[in-house]
């Protein structure tokens, strides 16, 4: 039985990865830094699932974890004000022991390092970023190949489902199941890509059980494309109330950040709720076959329901 490491367990994907991963039988070393939240996540995902208290920036703790596993997934994300040096030193330490202990790297990306995007996103489109997060992504994806390492990389939009705090749509969902006046970032008009997080895992785990997906970048696009107000007409239908939904304009961001270091970082990233990048997943289709795609009137209404519960 294969044994996968998962740094960044208790996040929004590392938790769907380590489900994803459990229900194909293989078991799973998830590392986080709270023992409390390990503890309690647990309990879900059942006795399959190992929990291992670790810090990532600990090469240590980095190393005892890759050592005992056949597969590493790196799903580790930290708010925006603290990604530089963090990311680096991160990957650095996560890399270092694959090299040493031969391993292969799973690496679980957005879509920052494409940049402005002026059609369907594939793989091979050359990454051009023109924001400080963009080019920093591009860095970390470079050091990935030409590491040494046997690696994997997928690109993802983002991510939206049960247990994926910290998104962009999460804030939203928030307020919708409190208020019937609810804010969005961005014009509530544009169609924009996310993508329900049990899929994402879905299609990631199904592509670490391949040897020929190693040494490539994919793209795992979500269910097509929605607007804010299609999102609030699904989430109105299922809470049963008319929702009325608000655009955050950048420069709302901009004042915003001159208090909050997190949304001071967001404000250059508004470009995406302008002109969002798109991903193509016509690769993946062919190697691997249909994406898996939960429809947005589904996911929405399954994370709404989670997060009620």
């Amino acid at each position: 039985m294969k044994t996968a490491v998962v740094f960044g367990a208790t996040g929004g994907m590392g938790n769907a990865l380590v489900e994803a991963l459990v229900k194909r039988g293989i078991s799973v070393i998830a590392v986080a830094r709270s023992e409390h939240v390990l503890l309690e996540k647990q309990k879900s995902w059942g006795a399959l699932a190992i929990p291992m208290v670790g810090d990532a920036v600990n090469p240590e703790d980095v190393r005892k974890a890759v050592k005992n596993a056949d597969l590493v997934f790196h799903s580790i994300n930290i708010p925006y004000q603290h990604w530089d040096p963090n990311l680096m030193i991160i990957l650095s330490h996560i890399l270092e022991a694959c090299r040493i202990e031969n391993k292969p790297f799973i690496y679980v990306d957005n879509i920052y390092s494409y940049g402005i995007q002026d059609r369907k996103t594939t793989e091979s489109a050359p990454k051009n970023p023109h924001t400080k997060k963009g080019k920093l992504r591009l860095k970390l994806l470079e050091q990935i190949e030409q590491s040494g390492v046997r690696y994997l990389i997928a690109h993802f939009p983002d991510f939206y489902g049960p247990n994926a705090g910290n998104t962009l749509l999460h804030f939203t969902f928030q307020q919708m199941l409190k208020k019937k006046t609810v804010f969005y970032v961005g014009n509530t008009s544009i169609q924009r890509e996310f993508i329900y997080i049990k899929d994402g895992a879905e299609a990631l785990v199904e592509l670490s059980l391949r040897e020929e997906a190693f040494g490539q970048s994919w793209n795992i696009p979500g269910a097509g494309t929605i607007s804010g107000k299609e999102i609030a007409k699904i989430a109105g239908d299922y809470l049963k109330k008319e929702i009325r939904i608000m655009p955050i304009y950048k420069w709302m961001i901009q004042l915003v950040g001159l208090f909050d270091p997190f949304m001071k970082e967001y404000a250059e990233m508004m470009y995406l709720n302008e002109k969002p990048v798109i991903l193509d997943g016509s690769k993946y289709e062919k190697a691997i076959g249909p994406v898996p795609r939960t429809p947005y009137e589904i996911g929405i209404r399954e994370t709404l329901k989670q997060m009620k519960s």
